[in-house]
């Protein structure tokens, strides 16, 4: 387990000889920390990290980390010059120690940490849709044999990933961490901190194209992941052969090259994919010359690719196929789209979280797949930069495919309906509204037992609530 003397030799880069004082976890939420933990004390756009450190010793953390002094009467060790001269022996807790920058700070004690763990194989996943989804399944595939920790929630940044980081011991084989993406050269700190010996890489998408400038400015930094990757036999480098931007990237790595995909020249493929709505997907594998027939719960044709990015990982790791098979079987890595049912029996398929064109099309395809009445709730999608235009028109043309009836919400959502009626859909099918209570009622109003809708927007909208307003909750 990590201990306060790894922490302080993190960031002295000398050991003191003191008692053996475990840290259980590390939080930036005073909420959060636990007996034991370590408190990161960040100033952030809304809240002063220092302003909590009270609370975080109240709850039991034994020590916090602060870049400027505060009022309240703790023990204090000023580490921006390098090891005081104090008694170790007698340290008191809790205890703050002083830094130069808290998130820095943070990083150098993951980076510490990361070293001295070095049987563990660490898995890191980025893409421009999909990372948690691949997460989850790579980490139910994995565990068929080993001890693995999976990134928490969406920590992928460069103060989530190191919180991650800090969650393993000595006791754990594997890490399977996303790795998030906005500018060029966050991917590369993030893997000089994780040192990652496996890289999977999803997609490259329009997502935060507004931050970055362009796909191929996305690809460039993504393709950071693979040029981190130590050489083969050690590295590995899993990529999608279907995503011109990610094919080429075998060029950037001196790690083994693992292509997945739906082409046959890819290592593994698939095809024969079948999409069963609710029920799953079912699909045939290839690999060599073996090929086996899977049925797995991801619902949605497009969640081949995420078995197929666990069954690579588990193939590259040395895993049987029954335990990739009872990985993909057993895992729940569907986690942001939910069926639930309203007061008239409609079926919703929440898919709120977030929106992109591509994650938005593939929502639409599962929509295709089901019975009944096909319905459409959809809103803007940001971030997307200079794709703004040709992401909702895109949208709007697969719409008019596969809904019976639309609703857009948002400003931008209007470039959807606009499309869609383009691509011959019926005016009287399209309803455009810029306030949520607005769908709220239309919905109320007009749903049967037999509609299908999906709900889907960038969390900005907040369409959750539209899905919170209709859902029956006895």
């Amino acid at each position: 387990m990590l201990s306060l003397a790894d922490v302080i030799e993190a960031l002295t880069q000398s050991r003191p000889e003191m008692p053996n004082i475990v840290i259980t976890e590390a939080a930036i939420d005073s909420r959060q920390v636990i007996p034991g933990g370590m408190f990161i004390a960040i100033k952030g756009e809304r809240s002063d990290g220092h302003s909590f450190v009270t609370q975080a010793f109240q709850r039991g953390a034994v020590v916090a980390l602060i870049d400027h002094e505060i009022e309240e009467p703790f023990a204090l060790l000023d580490l921006r010059q390098g090891l005081p001269e104090t008694n170790f022996q007698r340290i008191h807790q809790p205890v703050c120690l002083l830094v130069k920058n808290t998130i820095t700070a943070l990083q150098e004690i993951a980076t510490f940490w990361r070293k001295q763990l070095k049987d563990l194989r660490v898995i890191g996943i980025t893409g421009s849709v999909g990372k948690s989804t691949t997460k989850e399944a790579i980490a139910q595939v994995l565990s068929q044999r080993y001890r693995t920790l999976k990134s928490a929630a969406n920590l992928n940044n460069e103060i989530g990933l190191p919180l991650n980081v800090l969650k393993l011991t000595p006791g754990h084989q594997y890490a399977v961490l996303e790795m998030g993406f906005y500018v060029p050269g966050e991917i590369t700190q993030l893997c000089e901190i994780a040192l990652p010996q496996v890289g999977v890489l999803n997609n490259i998408g329009t997502v935060h194209a507004e931050r970055a400038g362009s796909q191929e400015v996305i690809a460039q930094g993504k393709g950071e992941l693979v040029e981190a990757l130590p050489p083969a036999p050690t590295g590995i480098a899993i990529l999608n052969y279907d995503d011109p931007f990610i094919r080429p990237m075998n060029a950037r790595t001196k790690a083994r090259i693992f292509y997945y995909g739906l082409d046959s020249n890819a290592d593994l493929w698939a095809d024969d994919v079948d999409g069963m709505g609710l029920d799953g997907i079912r699909f045939r594998l290839h690999y060599g010359r073996e090929s086996l027939h899977i049925h797995i719960p991801m619902i949605g044709r497009h969640s081949v690719e995420t078995a197929l990015r666990a069954a690579a990982v588990g193939l590259a790791e040395g895993l049987t196929w029954d335990e990739i098979v009872a990985g993909l079987q057993e895992s729940q890595a569907q986690l942001r789209l939910v069926a639930v049912r309203t007061e008239s029996g409609a079926l919703l398929l929440d898919d709120t979280y977030n929106a992109s064109p591509e994650s938005t099309l593939a929502a639409l395809n599962l929509l295709s797949e089901l019975k009944g009445r096909r319905i459409a709730v959809l809103g803007d999608m940001l971030e997307l930069g200079p794709y703004e235009r040709q992401g909702h028109n895109l949208v709007g043309v697969r719409a008019a495919e596969v809904a019976d009836i639309l609703l857009t919400l948002g400003e931008r959502a209007h470039m959807i309906a606009e499309s869609a009626r383009g691509s011959g859909m019926k005016k009287s099918s399209i309803h455009e509204y810029e306030k949520t209570e607005a769908v709220v009622n239309w919905l109320r109003q007009n749903l049967t037992e037999n509609d299908a809708v999906l709900i889907k927007g960038s969390h900005g909208l907040r369409m959750d609530r539209i899905v919170a307003a209709l859902e029956v909750t006895r």
